[in-house]
């Protein structure tokens, strides 16, 4: 397994993790996902171990709690061998303190994190949501002072918009507190957004991506395309009220490009889909979930090889979208790789 620094830390992760959304399996999203139990979980986090994944990942959102619950019994007795992150914001109930990123939620939301996880210490804290009723300033100074306090190694955000994450950026120079080195993001084949704002961003600013759904949220596991509409039990029936629209020409002829690269260098689709995301800028680690352990080896074949650069330009070009206003003007000009050396 490769390790990678996240974003400008120190801290070494290695290029796949483990999501466990699987985990628990409460709730019309997450059961759609899976349903492991701490016995299943601690098979999974066995395997994972083995591959050098060492990164699990989950949110206090997740099945209520459970997931955490879980993972925290399926780690129980190794847990300086694991990181974990965990992720807070969303609703967790339906009181004026049950969601957000106030001083009063978080303080109490890493404690109740921390008790579910059966830890004394969070490795990467992230900020599930942008709540635009807490100041940066109140933001920040609470997350230096959990991490002067020892309760969380370092702090990300997750699904925030560029010019926020700037803000708290700039705040924490401003103030001498700890900066933010992780941006957990939807990054995938059939859907590049992060490339246009996120990405430059995190190159300049030194922000980790860490990739959720790698697989266009299950649209690239090889068992939908050109003829094959979504199948019969597929999850995706269950989940797709939650999942970025994608146009189906344009998802076709990205799994075009996929099975044809799968024929020729004997790899799986997901395989290739998740290669081509550990050599795009700024990704320091792609997050895969597994209702199985069927699932999470094949997806762990996705490292231990490289595409090509003729098989990257193939899915660079099936994938390609004109970014949104103002980036598709200077993406045009010939001087972009001078503008953007970085993300060239």
């Amino acid at each position: 397994m490769e390790y990678r620094q996240l974003g400008s830390s120190g801290l070494r992760v290695p290029a796949l993790s483990f999501g466990t959304g699987t985990f628990g399996g409460q709730g019309p999203l997450f059961s759609a996902w899976g349903q492991s139990d701490a016995t299943e979980a601690r098979r999974l986090i066995d395997v994972s171990l083995d591959a050098g994944v060492t990164l699990f990942d989950t949110a206090d959102v997740y099945s209520g709690g459970a997931s955490e619950e879980i993972l925290g019994e399926a780690v129980r007795g190794r847990r300086d061998a694991v990181l974990i992150s965990t992720k807070t914001g969303l609703p967790m109930g339906d009181g004026p303190q049950d969601w957000g990123v106030s001083r009063a939620r978080l303080l109490r939301a890493v404690d109740d994190s921390l008790r579910r996880l059966g830890t004394d210490y969070i490795d990467i804290l992230q900020l599930h949501a942008f709540d635009a009723s807490t100041s940066v300033e109140e933001l920040m100074g609470t997350l230096d002072r959990l991490i002067a306090a020892g309760k969380i190694r370092y702090a990300g955000v997750s699904n925030y918009p560029g010019w926020q994450l700037m803000k708290a950026q700039a705040a924490a120079e401003r103030h001498g507190w700890q900066r933010l080195v992780a941006h957990q993001v939807y990054y995938s084949l059939i859907g590049r957004a992060y490339e246009a704002d996120l990405m430059p961003l995190g190159a300049d600013q030194g922000v980790g991506a860490l990739v959720w759904s790698p697989l266009g949220w299950g649209r690239l596991t090889g068992k939908i395309g050109r003829d094959r509409p979504v199948p019969q039990g597929s999850r995706l029936h269950e989940t797709e009220q939650f999942a970025p629209p994608v146009e189906a020409e344009h998802l076709y002829r990205v799994v075009d490009a996929l099975e044809e690269i799968a024929a020729e260098i004997g790899k799986t689709v997901p395989q290739i889909a998740i290669n081509w995301l550990l050599r795009r800028p700024t990704v320091s680690s792609v997050i895969i979930g597994a209702r199985n352990e069927e699932q999470l080896r094949q997806n762990l074949g996705a490292v231990g090889w490289s595409l090509t650069l003729e098989q990257v330009a193939i899915l660079d070009a099936a994938s390609d979208v004109l970014p949104p206003y103002p980036h598709t003007p200077y993406r045009q000009q010939e001087g972009f790789a001078r503008l953007a050396p970085s993300l060239v």
